[in-house]
């Protein structure tokens, strides 16, 4: 079997760490006790907590035992962001979001078997903690100097806005997470985002000075394209895992876009294809880019592992209905709301020509232009030519949802909403 190290090096899921080697050899002595910490400062985990997640399945398949933490006492105050304080939400709101991301965790691992998977909440702890408990039994470790000099903390204090002191002891309280998981579940390893570092390597300090022990963290990269911009960011905003937030097909248009030059490193990162399988892939880049069989297999893989295999099998039927051979009728009223949300769009009455559709949704300019496109035999309902210039849309054209599809040429797509 693969050094889960090596692996992970290779897939490109390791950042920064306290000691590679000692990682190693910790890891051979037995099964390790770990965890991450998902903060619920949004309803939602988003596609950067999803490398996160794939971590932790990671090292739970290679024998390891995963805490899931989620932050109902650190998600009341939120880390640092690079520019401005975050608006802080009512506990009840924030106690929801946390019931919401506990359910999507819990999708990634096995809360069974030797290596089983235990969700834990930092609110347990904390709110049993007094302010002179934290600031004699926890404070008293840390140093000024050592918080100040933070990247965020600092750039913060450097910014006009500055940093409230809410924000600047978030370090203090995700540290002492890392020393109550260390005594209450022999917790001895960390990993977490690039940006949380200083954060992490303050509770390895922590549990050091209090318990003598040595623990480790370990970082995973912040995720760019090719370019060097950050990845992770649609028309709509954050690529989020709830599919009330982005729909499933959404989500597979998202990751079926994945340019050439990002799609293999995205494959070792975001699925759990074997080498074999994402070196194959890496040749069909190479050779035959035009058939996108990388992209595809991506938004497949992770497609399914956020939504489930049925969805996938949805969302791909959606895809060939729309843009291939299948068949329109088979999509279910959502998945094909959310795959024409994006194109251009018009409201009729049943009856309405032909001519009116093509005209209302901005396929042609005027009503001669659009019979002159039905007469050359350029326009779809519902991928079936019509060349009738008096032709109207009838009941028999609804899709689900009482719309329908109208085409113009090869690939020019538009959708009418028949009321």
């Amino acid at each position: 079997m693969t050094d889960i190290i090596d692996d992970l090096q290779w897939r490109g899921l390791i950042a920064q760490h306290t000691d590679l080697d000692a990682l190693r050899a910790h890891f051979a002595q037995g099964p390790v006790t770990f965890y991450c910490g998902y903060d619920p400062t949004a309803p939602s985990l988003h596609h950067g907590h999803l490398v996160q997640l794939i971590v932790m399945r990671h090292l739970q398949l290679a024998g390891h035992r995963p805490l899931a933490l989620v932050g109902g006492a650190t998600g009341q105050i939120g880390d640092p962001r690079q520019s401005g304080e975050r608006q802080l939400q009512p506990t009840e709101v924030v106690q929801g979001w946390a019931d919401r991301l506990r359910a999507q965790i819990s999708r990634f691992l096995d809360f069974e078997g030797p290596a089983a998977a235990r969700m834990v909440n930092n609110l347990d702890w904390t709110q049993e903690m007094s302010a002179i408990d934290l600031l004699r039994g926890i404070g008293k470790y840390f140093r000024v100097g050592t918080m100040l000099n933070k990247d965020i903390v600092a750039r913060r204090i450097a910014s006009d806005e500055g940093i409230s002191y809410t924000e600047f002891s978030y370090q203090i309280l995700q540290a002492n997470d890392y020393l109550e998981l260390f005594r209450r579940y022999g917790c001895t390893l960390e990993t977490g985002g690039n940006d949380q570092w200083g954060n992490m390597v303050g509770g390895v300090d922590l549990i050091h000075k209090i318990e003598g022990a040595d623990t480790h963290v370990m970082t995973t990269p912040i995720i760019t394209k090719a370019d060097g911009t950050k990845f992770g960011k649609s028309e709509g905003g954050a690529i989020w895992l709830d599919p009330e937030m982005i729909s499933p097909y959404a989500f597979y248009q998202f990751w079926l876009q994945v340019a050439d030059d990002d799609v293999v490193r995205f494959l070792k990162i975001f699925t759990f294809l074997s080498r074999e399988e994402i070196e194959a892939l890496e040749v069909e880049v190479a050779e035959r880019p035009h058939q996108r069989a990388a992209q595809k297999a991506l938004a497949a893989s992770v497609t399914a592992l956020v939504h489930g295999q049925d969805e996938l099998e949805r969302v791909q039927a959606a895809t060939e209905a729309l843009w291939g051979t299948g068949d329109l009728s088979s999509i279910d009223e959502a998945t094909l709301a959310a795959a024409t949300s994006d194109l251009p769009r018009a409201e009729l009455q049943l009856g309405a020509t032909l001519v009116d559709a093509l005209v209302e949704t901005g396929l042609e300019k005027g009503r001669t232009a659009a019979r002159r496109t039905l007469a050359g035999g350029g326009a779809y309902v519902n991928k079936v030519k019509v060349e009738d210039e008096e032709a109207v849309l009838s009941a028999d054209d609804l899709l689900a949802g009482g719309l329908v599809l109208i085409r113009k040429g090869r690939r020019n797509l538009a959708v009418v909403a028949v009321r």
